[in-house]
């Protein structure tokens, strides 16, 4: 392992199962080391997507959240460490997933009970592929004024009072988490501070060992002199005991061993970690503090001289000249939140609502980040700002124009469909436009104008898996479902809808691919063999296009493409352009000032 440095002010992160204390920990320690952007690139919470709300210093920023761990890293590739807060029962699957990636570089396991041959599966991965494993069963670590793992250091307040906010000149390595935040403490009292801190964790097999991280300290310059904090049980010990003798480390190493008091006991005794357990006289702290003693390494006369211990070696490096004490800094303030400081009036109050698509904050609103001035002075149409508003890209002129044309021929198909006349029946019994407008909207759905999205989907579903049309068709008849796009009331197969035709003439001129389109002409063509009004209407017609549109312009991937379909965009068109129709068709009502309709008797059937 060797190597050095493993963390700096620039390090960012995964964060693995989505934890708000520990991440707003982290980048509360952040702000407190002034860094100047956030430790935490992204959150990889299984089965979830989006972002999650946090606070940097005053400013609320929004972290993305990803549903794999793949997607993270491709998102994310200048995060290099995994921690990981998954159960014991999932951690070792997700961290070796992560070791896979290789952009990741350390992997902390926060989770204890991992299983033993797991852990030692993702130690032999890590070893062979050069990658830090820290864990399982630990806090994680520190790289003072620089970067924390979780919940490492504990508090602000201890993090304060241990001057961890400044890199110091100590290189600390623990098993102990707990112990870890005492030393820290305890360090700070008697030297400038630490430079970095590992709690290496207390299962039987730690991902990297005491003396891994004491070899690797070794290697920083900026660390002068180094304190261990081991304990009885295993032999781990004994390689710092070794590298020591073999003078693999020359800076001064302060060392004691904890559970001393174990011979107390007249049986063997488990203490907190599954690792704390002496399995015979060399793995008891007596006899490990002696080797290390006699490695050379200072080892006090028990944990209560232990501070006094590392004053001492730090004041000789002092007085030697070796060290230059760090000069000391006042951190900022870290705000305090809403519900602890709401009474002191200090507040930090968290937004409600997250938008990508427009700001208002400047000069002039932007639209996906492009200036209303820029939109008119380029001579952007509607088409173009539903790109910027609904997809947040400029797309190519021609999907634009498309779009455009959607919205003309879709605006309005005359009073008689539902929509229409829901519209007009409310406007006629007074109610105003916004009321008359919604309901002819609510009428829109699997009937009428809300087939777009399904017949994406299915026409999609069916080529992609290269359904022949009689596959496509009669799977759907066997499953009770008509084939959206397919079918209207009036048109037939000698009597096409011009709107179609005209949407088809566009296309082929324009876009750089039909695929979608050709197949759904396929499968009219089949369909009319059965019935002569099974043809592509326009829900059908716009449905395959858009696919066409969105794979044809390079522009988005397959997952972005299942995403519009899946969230509505394609129906959304159809509810843009009829709400040209149905104002129009309110105002009609209330110009030509009509009464209250009423639906005649002899258009109704009475039966009982």
């Amino acid at each position: 392992m060797a190597m050095g440095q493993i963390f700096s002010r620039t390090t960012q992160a995964l964060f693995y199962n989505y934890k708000q204390f520990p991440i707003q920990r982290m980048l509360d320690f952040d702000f407190l080391c002034g860094r100047e952007t956030p430790s935490v690139a992204g959150i990889i919470n299984p089965g979830s997507e989006g972002f999650q709300k946090l606070f940097f210093g005053q400013e609320e920023i929004a972290i993305p959240v990803h549903s794999t761990i793949e997607a993270a890293c491709a998102a994310h590739p200048k995060a290099d460490v995994f921690i990981n807060f998954a159960s014991f029962r999932s951690a070792a699957a997700s961290s070796m997933s992560a070791l896979k990636q290789p952009t990741i570089r350390v992997v902390a396991i926060i989770a204890e009970g991992v299983p033993e041959a797991d852990t030692k599966q993702l130690i032999a991965y890590a070893r062979a592929d050069n990658k830090v494993v820290i864990g399982p069963a630990t806090v994680g670590g520190i790289q003072a004024g620089a970067f924390k793992i979780g919940d490492t250091a504990g508090t602000i307040d201890n993090i304060i009072h241990s001057k961890l906010y400044r890199p110091g000149s100590v290189g600390f390595v623990s098993k102990s988490g707990g112990m870890s935040n005492e030393m820290y403490n305890t360090i700070a009292r008697v030297t400038d501070g630490i430079y970095e801190g590992i709690a290496i964790g207390g299962d039987v097999f730690p991902g990297s060992t005491l003396s891994d991280h004491v070899l690797r300290f070794n290697n920083i310059p900026q660390v002068k002199m180094i304190v261990v904090l081991g304990e009885l049980g295993g032999r781990d010990e004994y390689s710092l005991v070794e590298a020591l003798k073999q003078g693999k480390v020359n800076k001064p190493v302060v060392a004691w061993v904890s559970g001393t008091c174990a011979r107390l006991f007249k049986s063997e005794v488990q203490f907190g970690h599954a690792g704390a357990k002496s399995g015979g006289e060399m793995e008891s702290a007596q006899a490990k503090n002696q080797a290390l003693k006699e490695a050379g390494a200072v080892v006090p006369t028990s944990y209560e001289t232990f501070e006094a211990v590392i004053k001492e070696t730090f004041d000789k490096l002092v007085e030697e000249g070796k060290i230059t004490p760090v000069k000391e800094v006042t951190p900022p303030q870290i705000p305090e939140d809403l519900n602890i400081a709401i009474k002191s009036g200090k507040v930090r109050a968290p937004t409600h609502i997250i938008s990508t698509i427009s700001d208002d904050r400047g000069e002039e609103p932007c639209y996906a980040g492009v200036p209303m001035s820029n939109i008119i002075e380029r001579g952007y149409g509607v088409g173009d700002v539903i790109s910027l508003l609904w997809f947040k890209r400029s797309l190519p002129r021609y999907c634009t124009q498309f779009i455009e044309i959607c919205i003309m021929l879709c605006a309005d198909h005359g009073p008689c469909v539902s929509g229409a006349h829901n519209t007009i029946v409310t406007a006629r019994a007074g109610k105003d436009l916004v009321s008359s407008l919604v309901s002819g909207l609510l009428t829109i759905g699997p009937r009428f104008g809300g087939a777009i999205d399904d017949a994406a989907r299915y026409f999609k579903d069916a080529y992609d898996r290269s359904l022949t049309p009689y596959e496509f068709v009669e799977g759907m008849k066997k499953k009770g479902i008509r084939v959206p796009g397919i079918g209207h009331r009036i048109k037939r197969g000698d009597n096409r809808d011009k709107r179609v035709e005209l949407l088809q003439k566009f296309a082929r001129t324009h876009f750089p691919s039909v695929k979608y389109m050709e197949y759904a002409v396929q499968v009219e063509t089949y369909t009319l063999s059965k019935a002569n009004n099974l043809v592509l209407n326009v829900d059908g017609a716009i449905g395959s296009l858009f696919l066409d549109l969105l794979a044809g312009s390079g522009m988005f991937s397959k997952q972005e493409i299942d995403e519009i379909v899946e969230i509505g965009y394609l129906n959304g068109l159809f509810v843009l352009a009829r709400s040209i129709g149905l104002i129009g068709h309110t105002f009609d009502q209330k110009r030509l000032k009509q009464p209250l309709y009423r639906h005649p008797w002899e258009d109704v059937l009475y039966t009982k």
